[in-house]
Order: C-alpha cells, then sequence, then structure tokens
C-alpha cells in the first residue's frame, strides 16, 4: 500500500521511513506542535496506512524538535466552538486519530521532548512504548478548561497510573514532570536523547517476527472494541461540555490574561 505520507508531504507533519521504521515528525515548532482539525486527520491517515502497507513494521510518533504537542490549537479549537460541525462526536478530527492510534496493530513508540498537552498525553495512553527526557512537562487540562477526559482516559489511565494517580492528574490539571509520568506508567523510561533511543528501540522491534508481536499486541488488547466505544462514548461527553458555561468561562479569562472564576457554576 502506498504511504500518502512519503509520497506527499505535509506542511506541518514529516515522514521518513527507514527499515521498517516510519517516523512521523510534527513539525509546528512555532505552536509548540498543536493540532488543528486537518493536522489530525493526516497522523490518522497516516497510522491507518501504516497499519496496511507491508513496508512499515514500527511506527515511531514524535515531534520535528523540541516539543511533542501543545495539545489542541486554541483558534482552531475556538472556530470549532462557534460553528460546531453536524459530525457524531467521535467522528471529530482528534477523536479519529485517537482511535486510529487504538487499533494500530503494530508497534506504536512514542518519544516526548517539551510539552505534551491534552491530547499530547491522551495520546501516549494508546502507544505501545513510550520515552521522554528529562525536559517533558505533561498536562491533562481538560477540568481546568471545563472539560472531560477524552481518547478513553477515564479507564486507561486509572488501569496505568492507578486510581489515586490517575484521580490526581485529572481532578487537579496539573502540569507534571517526567520523573511522575514514569511513576504513573506513562512512559517507560527517561533517557538523555529520547529520538537517539525511540529509534534504537524501533530498529530493535522491526527486526523481530512482525506476526509474533502483531498477535501478542492483539493478546494484550482483547477489549479493543470495548476502548473504541469508551472513546466514542467520551467524546459524546467531551462535547457536551464544549457548550458548557465553565468552558466559556475559562476562555474568556484566557483571553482576557485573568484567573478564571468557576465559584458562580455548580
Amino acid at each position: 500500500m502506498t504511504l500518502q505520507c512519503i509520497q506527499q508531504p505535509q506542511p506541518h507533519l514529516d515522514a521518513k521511513i527507514e527499515a521498517g521504521v516510519l517516523t512521523l515528525a510534527i513539525n509546528r515548532p512555532d505552536a509548540k506542535n498543536a493540532l488543528y482539525s486537518e493536522l489530525y486527520l493526516q497522523l490518522a491517515q497516516a497510522l491507518d496506512e501504516a497499519d496496511q502497507s507491508s513496508a512499515v513494521r514500527v511506527v515511531i510518533l514524535r515531534g520535528a524538535d523540541q516539543d511533542f504537542s501543545a495539545g489542541n490549537d486554541m483558534q482552531d479549537f475556538m472556530k470549532f466552538v462557534k460553528s460546531p460541525s453536524q459530525n457524531k462526536a467521535g467522528d471529530e478530527p482528534p477523536f479519529v486519530l485517537l482511535k486510529a492510534a487504538a487499533r494500530f496493530s503494530k508497534p506504536l513508540i512514542i518519544a516526548v521532548k517539551g510539552v505534551a498537552i491534552g491530547i499530547g498525553v491522551t495520546l501516549l495512553l494508546h502507544a505501545d512504548l513510550v520515552y521522554s527526557d528529562d525536559s517533558a512537562i505533561f498536562q491533562m487540562p481538560f477540568v481546568s478548561l471545563g472539560l472531560s477526559p477524552e481518547g478513553g482516559a477515564s479507564r486507561l489511565l486509572i488501569q496505568q497510573a492507578g486510581y489515586k494517580r490517575a484521580a490526581e492528574l485529572l481532578f487537579t490539571a496539573q502540569k507534571f514532570n517526567s520523573e511522575k509520568a514514569l511513576h504513573a506508567g506513562l512512559i517507560n523510561a527517561v533517557v538523555d536523547d529520547v529520538y537517539a533511543y525511540a529509534e534504537q528501540q524501533a530498529q530493535h522491534l522491526a527486526a523481530l517476527p512482525l506476526a509474533s508481536i502483531k498477535q501478542s499486541k492483539a493478546l494484550m488488547k482483547h477489549n479493543l472494541d470495548e476502548i473504541l466505544a469508551l472513546v466514542d462514548a467520551e467524546a459524546e461527553i467531551f462535547m457536551q461540555r464544549v457548550k458548557s458555561p465553565e468552558l466559556l468561562e475559562a476562555v474568556q479569562a484566557f483571553m482576557q490574561k485573568r484567573r478564571p472564576d468557576f465559584s458562580q457554576f455548580n
């Protein structure tokens, strides 16, 4: 199968393939690799094509430079808030990407430098191996924006971090470092040269029998249909929260450079 991400380069997505390893690098440094609708769909398409391509054995997802992703692009998000589409919630671009990552049948490695915010963290829950360096700063800010968890995080984060750590990360919406991410099971290791280390691990996996790895992954993710359904269910709730007065207050406070006041809401 032809890899469009290789044949038709995109302005904010770099793609290269070498020895069975497809590296997808988000390249929007001025925006800390914030994601917008078209970029979500480009990433999802690249994962779907890689899953079907005999040339790809492993995928690395990373930033092109010093950040993984600052999450949803605020301008793109506000356009959506003002003019919502008529799609089912689970068919909106962020959830299309999350489901593509969830159902990807081959090894998916994510390498994190700099910021990993919002969906930049949620994506980690669907990767097989995640590495970061000590520059990484993580945050799941959904509650502080009047929103709710996405991408199956309400279950997957508990499974990976335990309930109390998951509650702390989701309820407080605070930033946390790579050490805390490691203790929460969000990453496998903290390494100095994270991009080189991810490449080394990918090449190791690419040399192993792919059929055995895919079968092992399928056994470990035996509840994939449940996870995909949960992503859709969370998307419905998330999109309801997009219309909430708390989100409006959070956005107005951001624009006015002040602290939001949620005391008026129950």
